[in-house]
């Protein structure tokens, strides 16, 4: 059974563990990056599921998946789905730039395209 992490910090789309559970992924959900790179120090999930956030504040770096994108780094095999805002898809085209993603799904996001992007990991990993 593949593993999924589930990081919800903003929400705004539908709750996706029931999709989650039917597709066969034993799932973990945190709520915030710092709960999510604490989990990592424990468990490497599949694939993780993340919004992206851009935050021009920040001093060293723009979005709230700089640090985690640079810990997956060392992880390769970890596909990464990220939910977007398309009035942010330059800023995320810049993290993608210097990190992979495995899909990009932009707001509203709907089970449908959350179950395709799933349902191609799912191929790539047979």
């Amino acid at each position: 059974m593949m593993s999924l992490l589930a990081i919800v910090e903003l929400g705004g789309y539908p709750n996706l563990l029931p999709l989650y559970q039917r597709l066969g992924f034993s799932v973990d959900v945190v709520g915030s990056q710092r709960k999510a790179r604490s989990f990592l120090k424990k468990q490497l999930p599949d694939v993780i599921v993340a919004e992206y956030i851009f935050q021009s504040d920040f001093r060293d770096r723009t979005s709230n998946l700089e640090t985690l994108m640079a810990v997956l780094q060392r992880h390769p095999e970890v596909k990464v789905i990220v939910f977007y805002l398309p009035e942010q898809a330059e800023k995320l085209a810049l993290l993608e730039s210097r990190f992979p993603l495995f899909a990009r799904i932009p707001f509203p996001v709907t089970p449908d395209a959350v179950e395709q992007a799933l349902t191609d990991v799912l191929a790539a990993d047979a």
